[in-house]
């Protein structure tokens, strides 16, 4: 996200676009795809799902960098971009259930998607510039709450509030409530 808000924003140069494909395929794409199987592993469904529809979406960011002449609008790119935006805003509503740290961030990315979309479709220049100050921000954001799970993975407890509710808020009040359904988890049941 901090390549796209600076790309956005102009910090990197249009003529270094092609660059910045190739470090979210090569980077951001694996380790992404990386923690989405764990993910899946993990039984976090939403957080798995989310997490690969955001690896493929590296992907095809990258790609669609690399092979562009840089610079160049996409009308397919801003329709992807609006329907990529449309898939994320439902998982944001649904993690306002459990995770409204993550629906902001959810939030967030959605509107870079839609303002980097409009611009690929034909508005101006300035609604790309919004998109990169929207991913600028969308980084610090991110960059908090992956220190805030960073020291609550190191200290076995919140130290930096997520404001978690519900089943989220109860994985970190002991093992009993979460074995309490273990037996309607898929892969234990017998049946779907």
């Amino acid at each position: 996200m901090l390549l796209l808000g600076c790309l956005g924003a102009g910090w990197i140069p249009v003529a270094e676009q092609k660059d910045v494909g190739m470090l979210l395929m090569s980077f951001v794409f694996p380790l992404e795809l990386v923690a989405t199987v764990f993910a899946f592993l993990a039984r976090d469904t939403l957080g798995a799902t989310t997490l690969g529809l955001f690896t493929t979406s590296w992907l095809a960011l990258g790609w669609a960098d690399m092979s562009a002449q840089p610079g160049s609008r996409s009308v397919a790119l801003g329709i992807y971009l609006f329907g990529f935006a449309t898939v994320v805003l439902l998982i944001a509503l649904m993690s306002t259930l459990g995770k409204p740290f993550f629906t902001l961030l959810l939030g967030i990315a959605c509107a870079r998607m839609v303002l980097a979309g409009s611009y690929e479709v034909g508005g101006g220049h300035a609604l790309y510039t919004a998109s990169g100050g929207v991913a600028l921000a969308l980084t610090v954001l991110a960059l908090y709450g992956g220190t805030a799970l960073s020291l609550e993975d190191a200290r076995h407890r919140e130290v930096l509030p997520l404001f978690r509710r519900g089943g989220a808020d109860e994985a970190f009040q002991g093992f009993d409530a979460q074995l309490g359904r273990l037996e309607a988890e898929p892969g234990v049941r017998q049946q779907l």
